[in-house]
Formats: structure tokens, sequence, C-alpha cells
């Protein structure tokens, strides 16, 4: 759905029909993707509102927020990213879309966006839209759906604002800017089904990640809860942080003692 991208005002942006609905309820927000929520989901809790997300999801999300963080962008820039992924694909990453448009952003290789393969690698097309985003004049004062509308050129230019306060939520959660707000239930994955390449991972998404060295809280709770939704890929079974331990057994935030300032783990053995 996004077309050429000019100098300043990048791509045309087509509203995508994804099968993929959103319910909100008592404040709280489920996507229907076929997951049982009971079994397998994230949550992420912002100011008295819940907001469940699929795994695949969650995962999406906080390598979003983990690449904009790594570009050194505020926060507002991730939620309109955020609120772009959420309406363009609902935090999946499509394989098909109106015309070419793949991905999380439905980003259509025929119009210069990249290869097939590309806009359909999370961390390439997130560092696109925020490329993109950074060339948009005063990015930084315009609303979420305007900003993110520059960026996409939809047919419903409108349309980002309904994923405003989910977006603005995940963001706060994924950016440290409220603790331990983001957790993921997912049963432990067999040892031989864990992928060894957590390092390489860390540092493709969020940068040069050493987990042995004290990291400002902000950060931390970056990498925290981004290995927290990346658990199951990479057989995590706890993370620790700032006085805070989740764990794949409990799905959620305790306290723990002593607080440290390095984010610890502890994975499944290989």
């Amino acid at each position: 759905m996004t077309d050429t991208p000019k100098p300043r005002r990048v791509s045309t942006a087509i509203l995508s029909v994804v099968t993929i609905g959103a319910l909100v309820v008592s404040g709280v927000a489920i996507y229907r993707s076929g997951h049982n929520p009971a079994a397998s989901s994230c949550r992420v809790d912002v100011s008295g509102t819940t907001y469940v997300l699929d795994p695949d999801q969650a995962t999406n999300a906080t390598t979003i927020t983990a690449v904009g963080k790594r570009l050194g962008l505020p926060d507002h820039a991730v939620t309109i990213a955020l609120a772009a992924a959420m309406q363009e694909s609902k935090l999946h990453n499509l394989a098909s879309g109106d015309r070419d448009s793949l991905g999380l952003f439905q980003q259509r290789p025929s119009q210069g966006w990249g290869t097939a393969s590309q806009v359909q690698d999370p961390v390439y097309a997130a560092t696109a839209f925020f490329t993109h985003l950074a060339k948009v004049d005063g990015w930084e004062n315009l609303q979420v759906t305007t900003a993110a509308q520059q960026v996409q050129r939809s047919s419903a230019p409108s349309a980002y604002a309904a994923w405003e306060p989910e977006a603005r939520a995940v963001a706060r959660a994924t950016t440290g800017e409220v603790p331990a707000a983001l957790t993921c239930r997912a049963s432990a994955p067999h040892a031989s089904a864990v992928d060894p390449g957590l390092q390489t991972t860390m540092n493709t998404e969020l940068g040069a990640v050493d987990l042995t060295r004290a990291l400002p809280t902000g950060r931390g709770w970056t990498v925290a809860t981004w290995l927290v939704a990346h658990a199951h890929r990479f057989g995590i079974s706890a993370v620790t942080f700032d006085g805070s331990r989740w764990t794949q057994s409990s799905a959620r935030w305790s306290p723990h003692s002593p607080a440290v300032a390095q984010v610890e783990i502890v994975r499944t053995p290989a």
C-alpha cells in the first residue's frame, strides 16, 4: 500500500483489508488472531487499560520500538510507527496485501521501498518507515495520524487515529516509560527449537547490548521488554531488571531483590 518514496513526502498507502479484527470491551483490546489468549498471549497494562496481543504482534511491536530507539528517535516516533503498523497489518508481517504491498507497513517493492524480501524483514521495514518519517518537516509536533499519513499516504488518511491510544500505550510499555508494563505467557520451547542467535538479533534490533553491564533505566526496560516478547524464540524463562522479575511460568513481573542495573536472563539449556 505504499507508493514511490518522494523527497520529504513519502509513499501512498491504501487501506488494507485484513481479517484480523480488534475487539474492545471494558477497557480491554483483544486482537482476534486465532490464538488462545489463555495459552499464549501478551498483555500491555498502562493507566488502567489492558491491551492483549498475540505473541507475533508483541514480537513485532518490540522490534519496531527497538529500531526506533536504536536510531535515536523519541518515543513519539515509536507511537507513530506502531499506529501505522496496527492500521496496515495489525502488527503481523503479512505476505500479501493490496497490489504488491507486503509486511508490517504494507510497503510496495514496485514503488521503491525495497525488495519483497526486504520489506518483509521487520527490522528493514521499521528502519525504512522511521527514515521517511524523519524527512517529514516538523513531524515531532504533528499528531500521530497526521505524521503517519505523511509517510504512508493512505486513501483513508484519518484511519491511524483510531489506533493512537493503543499505540501510545504499547510505546510507553516498550520504551520503558512505564516499567514492567508488558508481560507474555507462552509454553517453554523444546531445547532443539531454541534459536541460538540471541546476541546477534539483539545487536541488530536494539544496537550493541552487553547484558553484563549496567544500563540506564529507560534503555534497560526497552531491552528487558524486548527479551520478554522474544522469550519463546530464544528459550528465555526469566528476565530480571531494576527490582522486577518476569518468569515464563508466572507470565508476570514480580518484585525481586536485589534491584540490579543489568538485565539478567535465564535461558533453556540448548
